[in-house]
């Protein structure tokens, strides 16, 4: 087989692969920058060979050897260097000692891997020294690293073209053995699990016959045998990379004998003893090579191989399914989480593949359970705060967001998002439930978490948020996959308006977490909200999905056995959703009856106008803007209900303004009733003097402040002053409703008030600045206290 050239030592590769350092013998790092000088390399060349030379063993030739080990990067090993390290291996002189021979099998592997063409005679004396060591020494001297470098080195030398075929069995045969029988030896060491699979990945590369099964058996078997090598996700990346390297290497030098062979002999025959997470990597490493392959000879059987690979990937899906028996049941199985991760990354790694239900579950359950795990997280953190549960690591969830499972979260929602489109309706339907169900369930478990450890953690908190805003981020783009696929004429008009309130509601949840601007969360938005804007049904809908006053204000932990004090304004992950509402809920207000406006939105609204977050208010403020704005349909239900709502609404933004409530929401909402009341409203004239009496209540608490009191009350012009102002503001409005009003009986009273009042108004303004004049002019002679002023 042709020499894969790209990839000078294959294990490094594959470490490269997951992100790790390259590590060589006994853990040092084969990237180091210290390595030896020439002068002390050629000194270590001398003192091995003046020690071999003399028969006799110098302490110094181990530190010689770690000498030559801590230049692999850049040491270069020729065939008299080679033939010195061979001899050192057969001495019978003296008894080297352990450490030594993971090193020298090191040497002479990078001899195999950088010599352009190694003498053969050299190369099959190479083998006998081996299969000399291996049955005389690596019994008593057995270790993970001595194991490693035998398979390492051996796997080197099968794969060197010019081997002969009685060097190229003897280096399989040995090779093999040392797998079946001494796989324990990986289990004590795993740091040396990228030298094994590259030695497996040499060998696999070089044979075809009795032992290119074999050696697949045992990659694909030993992780699941008692004492065997743990399954972890890096080892499952480095056995995908592996297959890449291996398969292509096979379609590149058109190996069709070695493709077809693989196709029907591993792929197509699933074994007992075969790990399933083991098997999906190998699947997915077929897929990740088949890629490269053009057109022309071997395409059919490159073809064949990804039909298998991908039915290899579809069945273990399958399995996992009907063990766990769906996403809806309890699994703390470490091996099916484990499995689901390495489904997850296979696809990710390996480009687009068919659509299977087994695989679109699979890929739904990956990412709620395992990319993003906040419902477990939460379960955690909860029985450990209440005492229910055992120590929580924080640390855990700073190895998660390192992990590079989570690192490729956007490329696993996208493959999961491709499944979706091509799936059945069947299966499109469950992955969505899954979806907005999740999306609750993160609202609800956040809230209790956030507010436990606002003043315990807030590292840990900030942490926790560091998931959800990625989830978050696959919420918006599975939702949006949602809305091309569902809000089409494909759709009755009544599932679409299903699936835009669903969408809506599963991003009020989640608004907490939306801490940029997105157009793809701003084009979903656009088009669920146009669907359910025009439809009574799907409003109503909508709104009721919003939390109730009682939700909004009492804590509903039901798993505390001890009560806690619990502040509504305080809760920012409820505040964010109900922001949302107030922000969508306008939109559609129009086709929203007035009974359920004044049952679901009113408590709402009149609450978070007492928010003390001005945004929040605001916004309360503007949704009342909108309702008073309204009137299109159901016109005279809405009149009456405007009417009764304004008293209540003065005497809310009144009680807490200038602390709480921000004026131009105040204003605006104001301005909105006198605009769209019916002319003479007695509800306008409650508005007009409450405003009045609420001046007058200010300048009297004015009165009583020192002058640098009033200089610095609210930052800004005083508060009496903005409601004056908007006072005098009013009269041109209520003026125009009058000089238009029908009203014969109360007309010719309002317009006699409104003259009254607006005299009133400018001189009380007038006083206003006077005072504020003289009060300058006194202060600048001595300090002393403002004058009393007028009241109106």
């Amino acid at each position: 087989m042709a020499r894969q050239t790209n990839t000078l030592f294959l294990e490094q590769w594959l470490r490269t692969n997951i992100g790790g350092i390259s590590y060589s013998v006994s853990g040092h790092s084969s990237l180091s920058t210290s390595s030896s000088s020439a002068r002390a390399i050629i000194q270590a060349w001398s003192e091995i060979r003046d020690s071999l030379q003399n028969q006799t063993f110098n302490p110094l030739i181990l530190q010689s050897l770690k000498t030559l080990l801590n230049s692999q990067a850049s040491l270069h090993v020729a065939d008299p260097q080679a033939k010195l390290l061979l001899s050192v291996l057969s001495s019978r002189s003296f008894d080297l000692p352990s450490e030594s021979y993971p090193i020298l099998l090191r040497l002479l592997y990078i001899w195999v891997r950088k010599s352009f063409r190694p003498s053969t005679a050299l190369i099959d004396s190479a083998v006998d020294v081996l299969s000399h060591v291996f049955a005389t020494e690596f019994g008593s001297k057995k270790s993970p690293s001595f194991l490693a470098e035998g398979i390492l080195i051996l796997g080197a030398i099968s794969f060197v073209p010019s081997v002969s075929e009685s060097s190229k069995i003897a280096c399989s045969e040995l090779l093999c053995r040392l797998l079946e029988e001494d796989y324990k030896l990986v289990r004590l060491g795993e740091e040396i699990i990228p030298d094994v699979l590259a030695g497996i990945g040499y060998a696999l590369s070089s044979s075809l016959d009795v032992h290119f099964v074999r050696v697949w058996d045992s990659l694909l078997g030993i992780w699941g045998k008692e004492d065997g090598p743990r399954s972890t996700v890096p080892t499952a990346l480095m056995i995908l990379h592996l297959v890449e390297w291996v398969v292509s290497g096979c379609i590149k030098s058109r190996s069709l004998k070695k493709i077809e062979a693989f196709s029907q002999q591993i792929l197509g025959t699933s074994k007992a003893s075969y790990v399933p997470f083991a098997l999906v990597m190998v699947a997915a490493g077929v897929l990740r090579a088949s890629r490269q392959a053009a057109n022309g000879q071997g395409l059919e059987f490159v073809s064949r191989l990804r039909i298998s690979a991908e039915n290899q990937i579809a069945f273990v899906a399958q399995q996992l399914i009907s063990e766990t028996k769906g996403y809806i049941n309890s699994d703390n199985d470490s091996a099916n989480s484990i499995l689901r991760q390495c489904l997850s990354l296979a696809l990710a790694r390996s480009g687009a593949v068919s659509f299977t239900a087994p695989v679109l579950l699979c890929l739904a359950s990956a990412l709620l359970r395992e990319i993003f795990p906040l419902s477990h997280l939460y379960m955690e953190i909860l029985q450990f705060i209440h005492g229910s549960g055992s120590e929580f690591d924080t640390n855990e969830i700073k190895r998660h967001l390192d992990c590079t499972l989570f690192k490729e979260a956007g490329v696993i929602t996208g493959v999961f998002c491709n499944q979706y489109v091509s799936a059945d309706e069947d299966s499109k339907s469950l992955v969505e439930s899954l979806i907005w169900d999740y999306c609750r369930d993160v609202y609800s478990g956040h809230r209790q978490v956030a507010l436990l450890l606002c003043e315990r953690n807030n590292e840990l908190l900030v942490d926790l948020e560091k998931i959800a805003e990625s989830a978050f981020l696959m919420v918006v783009v599975f939702a949006l996959a949602v809305t091309k696929q569902r809000l089409n004429s494909n759709f009755s008009q009544e599932i679409q308006r299903e699936k835009s309130v669903q969408i809506l509601v599963s991003f009020s949840c989640l608004e907490y977490f939306r801490r940029m601007r997105l157009p793809e969360y701003m084009d979903t938005i656009r088009r669920v909200v146009a669907c359910v804007q025009e439809n009574e049904s799907a409003c109503i809908s909508f709104v009721e999905s919003m939390p109730t006053y009682v939700d909004l204000t009492t804590w509903q932990d039901f798993s505390s056995k001890q009560k806690m004090g619990y502040e509504w304004s305080k809760d920012e992950v409820q505040t964010a959703r109900v922001l949302f509402y107030v922000r969508v809920i306008p939109t559609c207000i129009e086709r929203l009856p007035a009974h359920v406006f004044r049952r679901v939105v009113t408590p709402a609204m009149f609450l978070y106008m007492g928010h003390p977050n001005g945004k929040v208010a605001r916004a309360s403020h503007s949704m009342f803007v909108a309702f008073m704005s309204s009137g299109k349909h159901f016109k005279d239900e809405l009149v009456s209900l405007k009417e009764q709502l304004v008293f209540y609404y003065m005497q809310r933004s009144l009680e807490g303004y200038p602390d709480i409530t921000p004026f131009e929401g105040m204003a605006s909402g104001v301005a909105a009733l006198v605009r769209h009341l019916p002319a003479g409203s007695p509800a306008t004239f409650y508005c007009i003097h409450s405003l009045v009496d609420k001046a007058n209540n200010l300048l009297s608490d004015a009165n009583a402040l020192k002058a640098d009191d009033w200089k610095n009350w609210q930052g800004g012009p005083e508060p009496c002053k903005k409601i004056l102002e908007l006072l005098s503001r009013l009269i041109s409005l209520v003026d125009i409703q009058v000089a238009e009003s029908d009203d014969v009986t109360r007309k010719p009273t309002l317009v006699s008030w409104l003259q009254s009042l607006s005299y009133l108004s400018s001189q009380a303004k007038m006083e206003v600045f006077t005072s504020e004049e003289r009060e300058s002019k006194e202060n600048s002679a001595s300090p002393g206290t403002v004058e009393p002023q007028a009241r109106l």
